[in-house]
């Protein structure tokens, strides 16, 4: 019969969710180049708002495929190895911004390169204490991994759903903070996003390290088995 499922695999029904994500991603971006063109938070805020939605929708269509048992061994490693693809896209992306940042500190163009080479960092750019608020957000970074660590070891080896709680609290509440420092830091900077490729590079490799680095090495497991086996039973 046409309509016996004879295969392990997850035929996908229609979902308006990949558009609905794309509209207020576009909306949050959109709104985010208004904001800094001091427009006006509104649309960012909508975009976001829009974003968190979709997310919460679509991760909870996941589940229920899960719990209607959607999610078989091979659909299973289809959604590993996505991850893993993931993983090496945020890997290739920063490796992309550190080389960019090393290439220049090895070898400083200036307006007489290549007959004289330039100074890094560039003159004027006033460099902060790596000892002092840095190394505080580096910490609060890897704290906020080692509770995702644990909640992830809590739900795979011990299944204790109280540790899981805890554990993710505490990686999001430290998540937080750590947010609240960057945000801090960003404002005292003695140089800007624009007009060098000192400032360009230290704020894109910070913010995506920042934003990716914890995810990836962290948290990649336990999204993935929080997102295949969390709620089987």
């Amino acid at each position: 019969m046409a309509h016996v499922k004879n295969h392990d695999y997850h035929i996908l029904n229609p979902s308006l969710w990949p558009l609905a994500g794309a509209v207020f991603g576009f909306i949050m971006l959109f709104g985010g180049v208004l904001f800094m063109h001091d427009h006006g938070p509104y649309l960012l805020l909508i975009g976001f708002v829009g974003v968190l939605y979709v997310m919460y929708g679509w991760w909870a269509e996941t589940v229920a495929e899960n719990k209607e048992g959607d999610h078989t061994p091979v659909v299973q490693i289809g959604l590993r190895y996505g991850f893993i693809l993931f993983i090496t896209s945020e890997v290739m992306f920063f490796a992309a911004w550190f080389w960019s940042f090393f290439k220049h500190a090895m070898y400083p163009m200036g307006e007489m390169s290549p007959i004289v080479d330039g100074v890094w960092p560039p003159v004027g750019i006033e460099t902060f204490d790596p000892w002092h608020l840095p190394l505080i957000n580096t910490l609060i970074l890897l704290c906020s991994g080692a509770a995702a660590t644990w909640a992830h070891h809590a739900l795979v080896h011990e299944d204790n759903r109280e540790d899981v709680k805890m554990g993710l609290i505490i990686s999001i509440a430290l998540g937080a903070i750590f947010t609240v420092f960057q945000i801090y830091e960003y404002s005292h900077a003695a140089f800007g996003f624009a007009g060098n490729i000192y400032g360009a590079s230290f704020f894109m490799a910070t913010s995506m390290l920042s934003c990716g680095m914890k995810k990836v090495w962290s948290s990649d497991r336990l999204t993935m088995h929080l997102s295949s086996s969390f709620c089987v039973r």
